[in-house]
């Protein structure tokens, strides 16, 4: 097909977006795309159908033509001739109001009219829209020239959809265009909290939309969890390798009745090559990508993954929401694969169908279809948006879909999340700015601060776990028969070992961390190796809320690793009269204090040489990043850790190394060179000191024990009888 000179090269058709243009510009460029798109086409490839659900290019070439024709030209152009009168029978799709059709499955079939004819319409039609967008329209017109060109960019991705069909089936494997390679691999996986609540979806009035993704709508999310990124390649070689295709257990009926049916063993495309894969794509058959996200999965694989997973397929309003209020959060949002949901396509609460046979390009179809997000590598740049609503059968495989995880999330995680959000806005907007350092403790940081205590500078994990290992009995002897051990910020719990070892009387034991990550992890391997302990994680903010610990008698809070340290004293005292509290009179608590120490030593601890606290503190900025959506340049800040003798603390910053910029959840912060966030600090008390503090948070120390240098403590404080 000849294609026009000033179209765009196929090979950049799903990369540039074209420029903010008049209508008759959309117009032109957007016809302009689909000769493009058939220049590298033969004549037999235009006209084959390779099944019933595909279309010649030849006949896409035409419907979307003679769309134009039928809906504009011929009842808003004065004296239009039609082209030819039986092109209405042949080019019809599905609209019933228009008049009779040619069978879909037939389309093939048709040979006549020749290519050069279908040419020749399609010059004539855009002739005649010249002449009709050069003079003033309606605003009704106009909004269906602006559907015309939105219908011709949907038949762009079905032609690349439908001759990816063709070309797999043919032995030559032919190569469509190179710059069609499927999507390239996104960043590192993880699962991001969100509120959920009463939120709004579909589309804004904001410019042009189907009738489909109106009208915007209220509706409740329960709290959630959506992937950072795409399933791989690589995620479903794990799904196979563990018999996925070959176990009903995940399968919903009907798309286990596929399988059998129809012998699925792996995604469509995929063609084995001895003990790996191959795929076929726009851009020939080559080596399966791993990292790529899973392309041309039906909605019954998606699930069945989700199953294997451990998780499901997100709603269509969670995914909306997620992608209108965390956008920064997600890869690959638009411009891979389209994602598979779990919502049906129906009709929004409110949904009015448009006036006439354009009523029904989208209403006659809310059933029996499931609705996809997103935008694929091979939809028209510009053409997606979040309220977006693509919709295919569950078993069709042809289009380029794939998956995206969704879980539901405890409350309190999402609680989190938001609580995150609120004090990174309020720590980073005042003159001296500072971030509460119990937000260090994600999946990555956990497993930082794990490396950072087997560093030799790093004395209080060594030092405290040594101190507990030899007076453990000694403890465990003020510990009553039938007590539930509440750990406060347990990280992996392996100080915890050491106390449950020596007290076997505990009956349970309550993980309490910010991290959902880690104290999962935790309570997991708790449970396994104590198999006669009642374990209840629970994922909270400590200085916040706890979790219901049942009937029990006597509470029993552990506050190892010096983590007391992190609070100024006021804070300190705080904390203590509410973990007073909520322990109750008869209540003890243990709790680990680092003494007081030279500058060298304390220095060295939280400056060590291999870099490792440093990339503890700047983890944070990537957390920030990650899940609110932040720009932090991580080369752009530094750790520092001083001693402040006055303060009698060591504390970390991260100085910003030059000025800049940076945006955080859609808000702007301004930098100057030198200028830091206080990160952390961490108090060196001496015995007394800390005795004062337990007095003014209404405990008392029943007895204390201090290690060898550099000495840290470990303190047993019973309820004073008054708070």
């Amino acid at each position: 097909m000849p294609p026009s000179d000033d179209a765009p090269a196929a090979d950049n058709f799903a990369r540039e977006r074209p420029p903010s243009v008049g209508l008759y510009e959309r117009y032109r460029l957007v016809r302009a795309n689909s000769a493009r798109l058939g220049a590298s086409l033969s004549a037999e490839d235009l006209q084959v159908q390779s099944m019933p659900d595909a279309s010649p290019v030849k006949w896409h070439m035409a419907h979307t033509t003679w769309f134009f024709e039928t809906f504009l030209l011929t009842p808003h152009l004065p004296g239009y001739a039609v082209f030819d009168t039986v092109y209405g029978y042949l080019f019809n799709s599905y609209y019933e109001a228009v008049g009779a059709r040619h069978p879909r499955p037939a389309r093939g079939l048709l040979t006549r009219p020749s290519l050069a004819e279908v040419l020749a319409y399609r010059s004539h039609v855009d002739e005649a829209m010249g002449r009709l967008l050069a003079v003033p329209l309606d605003r009704a017109a106009r909004e269906l020239v602006a559907l015309g060109i939105a219908h011709e960019e949907q038949h762009q991705e079905l032609i690349l959809m439908d001759i990816l069909h063709l070309f797999a089936a043919s032995p030559l494997k032919p190569v469509f265009g190179e710059g069609f390679r499927p999507a390239q691999a996104a960043g590192p996986d993880c699962m991001i909290d969100l509120a959920g609540g009463v939120v709004s979806v579909g589309a804004s009035g904001d410019g042009f939309a189907f009738d489909n993704e109106t009208p915007r709508h209220e509706t409740l999310l329960r709290p959630y969890r959506l992937a950072s990124r795409l399933v791989t390649n690589r995620d479903w070689q794990g799904f196979m390798d563990e018999g996925g295709y070959r176990r009903p257990e995940f399968w919903l009926s009907d798309g286990w009745a596929r399988v059998i049916a129809e012998g699925w063993e792996a995604p469509l495309y995929w063609e084995p090559c001895g003990d790996t894969w191959n795929v076929m794509s726009l851009a020939g058959l080559g080596p399966l990508d791993p990292a790529a996200p899973v392309t041309h999965v039906s909605f019954f694989e998606a699930a069945a993954f989700a199953a294997w997973a451990g998780k499901r397929l997100p709603t269509e309003a969670e995914w909306e929401h997620a992608a209108g209020a965390e956008p920064g959060c997600f890869d690959q949002l638009f411009g891979a694969v389209w994602q598979w949901t779990a919502s049906a396509y129906s009709p929004h609460p409110g949904f009015v169908p448009a006036a006439g046979a354009v009523g029904e390009y989208n209403a006659k179809f809310m059933v029996g279809q499931m609705v996809l997000k997103g935008a694929a590598r091979a939809t028209p740049p510009g053409h997606s948006r979040i309220a977006y609503r693509n919709f295919f059968h569950p078993h069709q495989r042809w289009m380029f879909a794939g998956v995206r995880l969704a879980s539901d999330a405890p409350a309190a995680a999402a609680a989190g999340a938001d609580a995150f959000r609120a004090d990174v806005i309020a720590g980073l907007s005042p003159p001296r700015r500072r971030l509460p350092a119990k937000w260090f403790y994600d999946a990555e940081g956990s497993a930082l601060f794990e490396r950072i205590c087997e560093l030799p500078e790093y004395y209080p994990t060594r030092q405290e776990t040594a101190l507990l290992a030899a007076i453990a009995p000694e403890l465990a002897a003020h510990i009553p028969s039938g007590a539930t051990l509440i750990e406060l910020g347990s990280g992996a719990s392996v100080k915890t070992r050491l106390l449950l070892d020596a007290a076997p009387q505990l009956s349970a034991y309550a993980p309490v961390d910010i991290s959902a990550t880690a104290v999962a992890a935790a309570a997991a391997a708790i449970a396994r190796d104590y198999p006669n302990l009642r374990v209840t994680p629970v994922t909270a903010d400590f200085t916040r809320t706890w979790g219901d610990f049942g009937e029990a008698e006597r509470l029993v809070g552990f506050f190892p690793g010096s983590t007391i340290g992190n609070f100024t004293p006021d804070e300190a005292v705080g904390l203590l009269r509410g973990v007073r509290e909520r322990l109750g009179p008869n209540g003890l608590f243990i709790v680990g204090v680092d003494l007081a120490k030279g500058r060298a030593v304390l220095e060295a601890a939280y400056d060590d040489a291999a870099g490792v606290t440093a990339a503890f503190n700047l983890n944070l900025l990537a957390r920030i990043n990650r899940e609110l959506g932040g720009d932090f340049d991580l080369n752009g800040f530094a750790h520092r850790a001083t001693f402040n003798a006055f303060e009698g603390r060591i504390e970390m910053h991260l100085e910003s190394l030059r000025g800049q910029t940076v945006t955080v959840a859609g808000r702007r912060f301004d930098f100057v060179s030198g200028e830091t966030i206080h990160t952390e600090n961490s108090y060196k008390h001496t015995t007394e000191g800390f005795e004062s503090l337990a007095r003014r948070g209404g405990w008392r120390v029943a007895t204390s024990w201090s290690s060898a240098a550099p000495a840290v403590g470990l303190f047993l404080l019973t309820a004073s009888p008054e708070i």
